[in-house]
């Protein structure tokens, strides 16, 4: 009845008012509608919802997804992160937290570890977590005839299992660093003993992993020649942290980043492990595209020899290379500035970096200045020499683009002060075999990658000269070893931030390596995957270590 009235008092209005009325009640609904829908959306808030999957492409070849193998290869490290879970883990910053572990105590004497593990953390096949699946993993990486690479750091550390949740680990000496190793995924015992050691690096069980992680393997696709072009995984309902809410996980394997390039561009994956600044333009042609960056510990530098060179024994030739240096112009020109200078063997985001030390600074005038003083009188080419040294310099490079253009770069900057720099570039075989491990270079530009909270020991020790030691400028001085020994022991957070203190100063005193640059780490993903705030990480790989709180959908709840 009544909507008939409304009716015929609305027929009996004139074209003009219908018209008048219509707009108004058109408004008034409009406006209902937006104040109901601002109410809703202000007492609510919007939550990650299960569901959706992710494709990520990365240019190489899985082989061992086995964590006491994965090391040596950034495909088997990444599916590792997704399917494997550790004692501890690391969290958005970089640090360390428990994963499989309730509960962890230390002795006084800081050599003993007492951990007790979650009770009802499950394997992928149901089967639960126990004390004997950490030994057994423990055991592996100690015994020589399973070649692992980690087995260095556990050489001098023995383990037990007290009882099927607890398990000591005992150390010679006390270490600092311990718990970063417990950060290596668990191996399954069930799976694995009946395994022999001598089968143990052609196990099925390596390319069809059975874990403990947020995410278990569904399946590979291989192409004719046997090499694997996808792994899919799916969520792990069951994981002890609560199931991820990304259901399908997907890495799809490239043979170059050329190739991961275009697939991306067809749309074939979501994300891409990392990308070089030179193809950030060629990434952001997709409009869905997020470039997350993300600080790693990786440090570039000029290792300099002075045991094969002359001229690099001298203190000021060392001094007025780094202060001839332009490191901001090296990221300008070939990094695109998606790096940070680096002035020493840490970076002013990793633990126990001292910043209110006075680090060189570009200063080509000083540097000159600095020759003179000390008799390097410059000849009719400009280079200088002093006596019968000639201030000439052999740099062996790895036959990269951007380091070959770093190496160009500094040619010019040294040539300012009179240094004449001779590049010979190397591809990686013959860098490593005729030139780092016999250490038969004048100079060495490359990387090396740290930790959050390094062990600057195996960099820098006069112990690590020889390969397989990792001390590449061939330092040997009795002041650091002292500082890096004690340095390892101490447990003490702020006694030991002194101690990389005094490392710092001794190597701003003796100028061992030009530090260059740390480059940012590229991480592409599609925009519509939400949760990814990893801003720093030890390891490229760590940026999935918190793939279980990503996601794509999301739903309201009230606030």
């Amino acid at each position: 009845i009544l909507t008939r009235s409304w009716l015929r008092i609305f027929n009996a209005l004139s074209v003009r008012d219908r018209i008048l009325v219509s707009v108004f009640s058109l408004i008034a609904a409009v406006a209902l509608i937006f104040w109901v829908g601002a109410l809703y959306i202000a007492s609510t808030k919007a939550v990650p919802k299960a569901g959706g999957e992710y494709t990520e492409g990365i240019a190489a070849q899985p082989r061992y997804v086995n964590p006491i193998l994965s090391q040596t290869s950034e495909a088997d490290a990444d599916l590792v992160q997704l399917m494997y879970s550790g004692l501890f883990g690391y969290n958005k910053e970089g640090k360390i937290e428990k994963r499989l572990l309730q509960d962890y105590a230390v002795g006084d004497d800081g050599k003993t570890y007492t951990l007790t593990l979650r009770q009802g953390a499950k394997w992928h096949d149901g089967e639960e977590v126990t004390a004997d699946d950490v030994l057994f993993t423990i055991n592996a990486i100690q015994d020589p005839a399973y070649k692992s690479p980690l087995r260095a750091n556990w050489l001098s550390v023995e383990a037990s299992a007290v009882d099927r949740y607890t398990i000591v680990f005992t150390l010679k000496k006390p270490y600092f660093g311990f718990l970063e190793n417990l950060t290596v995924g668990i191996l399954p015992k069930h799976i694995w003993e009946n395994i022999p050691a001598d089968k143990f690096l052609l196990a099925d069980y390596n390319l069809a992993p059975i874990g403990s992680g947020p995410y278990r393997f569904r399946d590979s696709e291989r192409d004719s020649s046997g090499n694997i072009l996808s792994f899919e995984m799916r969520a792990f309902s069951d994981y002890f942290e609560g199931a991820p809410y990304i259901n399908k996980v997907t890495f799809n394997f490239y043979p170059d980043e050329a190739s991961l390039l275009e697939a991306y561009n067809r749309k074939e994956v979501m994300g891409m492990r990392s990308v070089m600044p030179g193809s950030i333009a060629t990434v952001n042609e997709r409009k869905s595209s997020r470039i997350h960056e993300i600080a790693i510990p990786r440090i570039f530098s000029v290792f300099l020899n002075p045991t094969k060179s002359e001229a690099l024994a001298y203190d000021e030739v060392r001094e007025a290379l780094t202060r001839a240096t332009d490191r901001d112009a090296i990221i300008r020109g070939v990094l695109l500035e998606k790096a940070a200078p680096a002035y020493s063997a840490l970076l002013p985001f990793m633990a126990g970096y001292a910043d209110n030390l006075e680090y060189p600074t570009y200063d080509v005038a000083r540097a000159n200045a600095l020759l003179d003083e000390k008799g390097w009188k410059r000849g009719d080419d400009g280079m200088r020499s002093k006596g019968a040294v000639p201030l000439q310099i052999d740099m062996v490079v790895p036959d990269w683009p951007e380091l070959s253009q770093t190496a160009e770069i500094l040619r010019t900057q040294w040539e300012q002060i009179g240094v004449r720099l001779n590049v010979e570039m190397l591809g990686a075989s013959e860098l490593q075999q005729s030139a780092i491990r016999p250490r038969e270079y004048q100079a060495l530009l490359f990387g090396q990658a740290a930790m959050l909270e390094s062990d600057p020991y195996s960099f820098w020790h006069s112990s690590q000269k020889q390969d397989p030691g990792l001390n590449l400028a061939m330092m040997d001085n009795k002041d650091v070893d002292d500082i890096l020994l004690s340095l390892r022991e101490e447990l003490d957070p702020e006694k030991r931030r002194e101690k990389y203190r005094e490392f710092q100063e001794v190597l701003l005193k003796e100028n061992p390596a030009i530090f260059l640059y740390s480059p940012t780490y590229l991480y592409v993903v599609n925009s519509r995957i939400k949760g990814i705030e990893v801003d720093r990480a030890a390891a490229p790989m760590q940026r999935l270590s918190t793939i279980k709180d990503w996601y794509i959908n999301t739903k309201r709840v009230k606030k």
